[in-house]
């Protein structure tokens, strides 16, 4: 018999519409670590991890963060972004597609590039159900573009990687989607494009949540 497919849900861009919100914090915390850089090339590595991205872009200006600099930007990071809370909302459709795959039994998890401290206060808007397991930076020893965020929301499942469908709004969702070998589905609300997307490794590309459950059937989800 045919495994059900289980689906992986991102968090940032891909539940909440929260990618500038960060884009924006991390501007604020790169700028307090001494590192000047416009939103728009911030934004290109929203969806990494959050060490990995602050080294990146200090990289980008010549710069070497010292472990102690990356924890303090990266706490920086955390606290402006909370402070932003107030302007994030669910994006279109979030909370129906959530209803429709706990409705049909559907096995799914959300899978985060975010420490937990971080992810918690869009948890709390998202409202996941009771059971839904929750993976996040914490939990990992590599996130995003690396693939272990998306082989433990699996293995937390207790479904096969190979039989999940990895869904995500950024390049370093679906590369490391591609790199598990699941397969990837992109979404445009986190503001990449449906080429990069799809270059990246996505097997199909939709609006938002709204639109992905609209043709949910395209990926085989059904009543079991």
């Amino acid at each position: 018999m045919t495994e059900r497919p289980a689906l992986l849900l991102d968090l940032d861009g891909t539940l909440t519409d929260s990618v500038y919100q960060h884009a924006i914090a991390w501007r604020k915390a790169l700028e307090l670590g001494g590192i000047k850089l416009s939103v728009w090339r911030i934004h290109r590595r929203i969806g990494m991890s959050g060490g990995l991205l602050a080294e990146s872009l200090a990289r980008e200006t010549g710069r070497e963060l010292s472990e102690k600099q990356a924890r303090q930007v990266k706490q920086a990071h955390a606290r402006l972004f909370k402070a932003q809370m107030r302007d994030v909302r669910l994006l279109p459709g979030a909370k129906e597609l959530m209803q429709h795959l706990t409705k049909l039994k559907v096995p799914w998890a959300i899978a985060t590039s975010g420490a937990r401290i971080s992810a918690q206060p869009l948890l709390k808007l998202v409202e996941p159900p009771d059971g839904v397991p929750i993976i996040s930076r914490d939990d990992v020893e590599h996130a995003k573009p690396d693939p272990d965020l998306w082989i433990a929301a699996a293995a937390r499942l207790g479904v096969s990687i190979e039989s999940a469908i990895a869904v995500g709004d950024s390049v370093w969702d679906l590369l490391a989607a591609r790199r598990a070998r699941a397969l990837g589905v992109g979404l445009l609300s986190g503001g990449y494009g449906q080429e990069e997307l799809e270059r990246a490794g996505a097997y199909r590309v939709y609006e938002d949540p709204a639109d992905l459950l609209l043709h949910i059937d395209e990926l085989g989800i059904r009543a079991a």
